[in-house]
């Protein structure tokens, strides 16, 4: 399973697998314990598709990241997101080397580190990291645009045929 349906929902901890939308937001399940829960449109949703961490030379993906992790410990899980900053942040520069330490915090890799685990667990490691960001899930993307009033992408609607009689 690639990251286009994996979400971080704030205030709720681990990670969440989008499942259906509601009237009303949508259905996720979550990969620590499975309970699905109901997400509205007010809640603070991120895909980890969306997710790029600052570097030197721009920004990268998070699945990049994941993926740099995956190959430095072989597919296996890494180390505690409970080690001292001090050691994390260590870790972190082996896996990106040129990541912007005046703007990646010690949390932000607590959570990468964390989120790498949970998925590594679940057997849900990224193979590889998409070159163009492909069509995420359209419901997330037309939930967070009904949020920011923004237009969602939809697809045109199809002009019915007159009939001729």
């Amino acid at each position: 399973m690639s990251l286009e349906k994996i979400l971080s929902i704030s205030g709720k901890p681990g990670l969440y697998v989008l499942k259906v939308q509601t009237r009303t937001g949508f259905v996720a399940e979550s990969l620590l314990d499975g309970k699905k829960i109901t997400v509205s449109l007010k809640s603070n949703v991120s895909l980890l598709s969306e997710i790029s961490i600052y570097t030197y030379e721009g920004e990268k993906p998070l699945a990049e990241i994941i993926q740099n992790i995956s190959k430095k410990e072989n597919k296996g899980q890494t180390i505690s997101h409970k080690e001292d900053n001090a050691v994390l942040l260590t870790y972190f520069r082996e896996v990106l080397p040129e990541y912007d330490e005046e703007r990646v915090y010690a949390s932000d890799v607590k959570k990468i580190v964390s989120w790498y685990n949970t998925l590594q667990a679940k057997g849900l490691l990224v193979d590889e990291a998409p070159a163009v960001a492909e069509e995420t899930a359209p419901a997330v993307e037309e939930a967070v645009a009904e949020k920011t009033k923004a237009p969602a992408k939809k697809a045109p609607a199809k002009k019915a045929a007159a009939k001729k009689e």
